[in-house]
């Protein structure tokens, strides 16, 4: 709940960028209102919200509805199962065939849409080696490289990824390659959930030190 508190208020606010830096939760920046365009401009002026607001619902799309989430979120506020050997408070139970949790098929949806952002992030991560006296890293590069890499991990060790790769593949001894990417994406997913907590914790953490930066609040230290 504090991601996504944390997550609706990065998204209503467009100030905090500082060049080279971009704030993940603004990546990529695509709308004519951003102050560190990525790509495009591709929305025009028309939009007037936060150009945030474009790109952040299928990031937090693919959060709500991931496998591993939906275990927290199932008990504790759909209460199904509310705990071991407790009788749940629902009537019948109907799974994820109806409203609201037939919303929860959506996930494979944002899976696809979300992998484009491994690429936007790994772009915005070379970027933040230039900066506006020429070539150099900083702290900052360096959270911007960590966000991205695990944000590759998070995605690459889902579940829908698993399944893409050879989940439904019947004979895996007519498609060898099918199953050493399965069996790659499979040691991943055994840790997906450590990986879904700490990734998220990590975009967290590198959108509030960018927006840090940029508001003079902390410095950035520069190792060259």
């Amino acid at each position: 709940m504090a991601f996504i508190a944390y997550g609706i208020w990065a998204g209503l606010n467009n100030d905090y960028y500082i060049d080279p830096y971009l704030a993940p939760f603004h990546s990529p920046c695509i709308a004519a209102n951003c102050t560190h365009v990525s790509f495009g401009p591709i929305v025009g002026d028309w939009w007037k919200l936060t150009p945030a607001g474009l790109i952040l619902p299928i990031p937090l799309g693919l959060r709500l509805t991931c496998y591993y989430y939906r275990k927290t979120y199932y008990r504790a506020f759909w209460q199904s199962p509310p705990a071991c050997a407790v009788t749940e408070p629902h009537r019948r139970y109907t799974g994820e065939t109806r409203f609201p949790l037939i919303l929860q098929n959506l996930h494979r949806y944002f899976f696809y849409a979300v992998i484009p952002f491994i690429g936007f992030f790994a772009w915005e991560s070379i970027q933040a080696f230039r900066f506006p006296d020429g070539f150099g890293m900083g702290l900052g590069t360096l959270v911007l490289i960590a966000n991205t890499v695990l944000l590759a991990l998070y995605v690459l060790s889902c579940h829908s990824c698993r399944h893409l790769c050879g989940g439904h593949v019947d004979t895996f001894s007519r498609a060898p390659l099918r199953y050493r990417f399965w069996k790659a994406v499979t040691r991943m997913n055994i840790r997906h959930g450590e990986i879904a907590w700490v990734s998220m914790i990590g975009v967290g953490l590198a959108d509030l030190y960018v927006r840090l930066v940029a508001m003079d609040i902390i410095s950035d230290p520069r190792f060259f």
